[in-house]
């Protein structure tokens, strides 16, 4: 039964292998461009821009997944208030951004242009692209959607690569500058490789009050699944000094890219989950596969992270010496990164999003929490630990939530 999920994994794992190997080298590539202070920097604003932006489609690219899973005819009836929409939230967020992130920033100096570069690129470039990549996935085309998300990134690679050969004094606003415009050509792309024409704009039309209501759920699913793994970079960059920020969010990057085939598994599965639920024989075998795959996975490499650990001080360079400490310390959360992204796809699928909410955002709770009382005592160690703390109870927390959903259902 899991046979399809096997092989779409496996596929989808291989693309993702890909978006592994693009992230690393991106992340090699700006923490040598920018050095310390302002990849600190750099970083903490495209986590708040990307942490924002997930709000952009307010959900509709969700609802686009879940109802193309469905019936590949409802797409254009979706897209007629997903577009608008997300040019709408977009908008409105971007302006957001500008006020929260010229806050966060405080003394260091970054130019409102490069605040604007990202902006526009995570929260209105990057969301009309996911509604294109979810159009894709919902038709089955798993890797092909993962290997479109791929583009803007290996673009974003390729502009790193240009800034830094030209070794100009002004590195971060041309890699601002190829960040927007890596966007720009990927949407252009995406447009050309879509299944269908987009309806005309003439048949736009914002969501009606029951439209509105069924992506609300969607909405705070999304950015409480995004919360997790990047709320950390934007505290860190009001808690802790600049150049340690970069520090902490170089082993951070590390961390998270290497539970990818994790999300290779829960995407593979998701159109699956959709149609079946989690109530069914062969939902319940689904739903155990994928627990005991992310467990055994995610156990054997954090140790193999933690071996590997001291390699990272001489790739990084010497600026970053100390990284291998903080990804050793955060090895101890990747079980629990896994598990917690498992659970939350389970209860998305199984249309309870605000349950999804609600284990993710107790976890973020706990993030803030703990982040604001460690830090002070424990410096760059607080955030490692304050994250082991929320994942492992985010984990927790929506295992029980979801065998309370099977044991409620299966009563009926």
């Amino acid at each position: 039964m899991t046979g399809p999920i096997t092989r779409g994994t496996i596929r989808t794992s291989v693309v993702l292998g890909l978006r592994l190997l693009v992230q690393a080298g991106t992340l090699l590539l700006v923490a040598r461009l920018l050095g310390p202070d302002q990849f600190g920097a750099f970083t903490g604003l495209a986590a708040l821009a990307v942490l924002l932006g997930t709000l952009s489609t307010f959900g509709t690219h969700v609802v686009l997944l879940g109802e193309v899973s469905k019936d590949p005819g409802q797409g254009r009836k979706v897209l007629r208030y997903a577009i608008p929409c997300t040019l709408l939230c977009g908008a409105l967020l971007l302006l957001l951004y500008l006020w929260v992130g010229t806050c966060l920033l405080g003394d260091v100096h970054i130019p409102v242009l490069i605040l604007l570069a990202i902006g526009v690129s995570e929260m209105v470039l990057q969301p009309l692209f996911a509604l294109m990549t979810s159009e894709q996935h919902a038709l089955g085309r798993v890797a092909y959607a993962q290997l479109l998300q791929l583009l803007p990134m290996g673009l974003r690679l390729f502009f790193a690569g240009l800034v830094l050969l030209a070794a100009s004094p002004a590195g971060l606003f041309f890699y601002a500058l190829g960040y927007v415009l890596a966007s720009v050509l990927a949407l252009a792309y995406g447009w050309m490789a879509l299944p269908s024409c987009w309806p005309s704009w003439r048949s736009w039309c914002l969501p009606n009050r029951a439209q509105w209501r069924h992506a609300l759920g969607y909405a705070a699913t999304n950015i409480t699944r995004t919360a997790p793994a990047e709320l950390d970079k934007a505290l860190a960059l009001k808690l802790l000094p600049v150049a340690t920020v970069g520090l902490y969010s170089a082993a951070a990057r590390v961390i998270g890219a290497a539970t990818l085939p994790i999300a290779a598994m829960a995407l593979a599965a998701l159109p699956r989950l959709f149609r079946e639920g989690q109530q069914s024989q062969s939902g319940r075998r689904l739903l155990v596969w994928m627990y005991v795959a992310a467990l055994i996975y995610s156990t054997l490499l954090a140790g193999v992270l933690w071996l590997a650990a001291p390699l990272f001080d001489a790739v990084f360079g010497i600026e970053y010496i100390g990284v291998s400490e903080l990804i050793r310390l955060m090895c101890a959360a990747v079980p629990g990164m896994a598990l917690r992204q498992v659970a939350g796809n389970v209860l998305m699928a199984a249309g309870k999003p605000w349950m999804r909410v609600g284990f993710e955002g107790s976890g973020l709770l706990i993030l803030v929490i703990c982040s604001l009382g460690l830090t002070g005592e424990l410096g760059v160690s607080g955030l490692p630990v304050a994250v082991i703390c929320a994942e492992w109870g985010m984990a927790a927390l929506g295992l029980a939530m979801i065998v309370y959903v099977r044991y409620a259902e299966g009563t009926k």
